[in-house]
């Protein structure tokens, strides 16, 4: 999107005749970045979406900007992109700029992409997403590395692929496991355990050793959630947002309550 942008913005600066040119220093949804080749990025402003200001549109608009929704209803994307300008495209269309997904493209797909086409998934993300991936590639990573740079994970086993190897574990120390599904999220499927004999090995799980004194906020369990961007990874670039999100437990160890947070 940027490449195209560039070009498209480069032809209208050089046109003096064009009454409606837009100011490329000035406007709010234009970032400029590349040092000595200057290449413009496309900024949103969530803000847009209560003011209806249509000046966030004039960018959108003027170059034809076009999306498409793919297996997923995401509503808020939706509202954001059309505050800025862009139109949206039947999701079989071919010709759009950025294409949000609810899965994974398959290679075949990725390869038919141009410069100018943005999808919202780098290709196997899913090896930091999935939990049996994270694990696995920590492994992997502890061997590379050495298991001290790496120790981030309680005792975890990949059921049941080393269901054995976790029964050896338990004999030796009967403490409280959790048990989580591979591919779940919003603490759906996360139970505890006391014995290996209240598993169920119908489907691919992981079993973690119970952290019995976790780090505290007024002897409640809390979480902490830090939101990010990843545009590149060769090379590696993240964008840390500014605000997160911790998540405060009551006493039973259920959700009581949010609160952003600055990072």
């Amino acid at each position: 999107m940027p490449i195209v942008m560039a070009r498209d913005l480069e032809e209208t600066a050089s046109s003096s005749e064009d009454e409606e040119v837009i100011s490329q220093e000035d406007h709010p949804c234009i970032m400029w970045t590349g040092g000595c080749r200057r290449i413009p990025v496309l900024v949103f402003h969530a803000e847009a979406i209560l003011t209806k200001d249509n000046n966030m549109k004039v960018i959108g608009e003027r170059y034809h900007l076009s999306y498409k929704i793919v297996r997923t209803d995401s509503r808020l994307v939706r509202s954001i992109l059309t505050a800025h300008g862009f139109h949206e495209v039947h999701p079989s269309s071919t010709d759009y700029n950025l294409m949000w997904t609810g899965s994974h493209l398959k290679p075949f797909l990725l390869r038919t992409l141009s410069e100018a086409q943005k999808v919202n998934h780098f290709p196997r993300s899913y090896e930091l997403t999935r939990k049996d991936r994270l694990y696995k590639n920590i492994i992997r990573m502890q061997h590379t590395h050495g298991f001290k740079a790496f120790h981030i994970l309680p005792q975890t086993f990949l059921l049941p692929a080393e269901y054995a190897e976790f029964c050896n574990s338990y004999s030796k120390d009967r403490g409280p496991w959790i048990v989580k599904p591979v591919a779940s999220s919003r603490g759906r499927g996360v139970y505890l355990i006391n014995n290996p004999n209240q598993i169920s090995l119908e489907e691919n799980i992981l079993v973690s050793r119970y952290i019995n004194n976790p780090l505290l906020i007024d002897d409640f369990k809390f979480d902490v959630r830090l939101y990010v961007l990843v545009t590149s990874y060769d090379p590696l670039v993240i964008y840390l947002y500014e605000e997160g999100l911790a998540r405060k437990c009551n006493k039973m160890g259920n959700t009581m309550a949010e609160r952003w947070l600055p990072v």
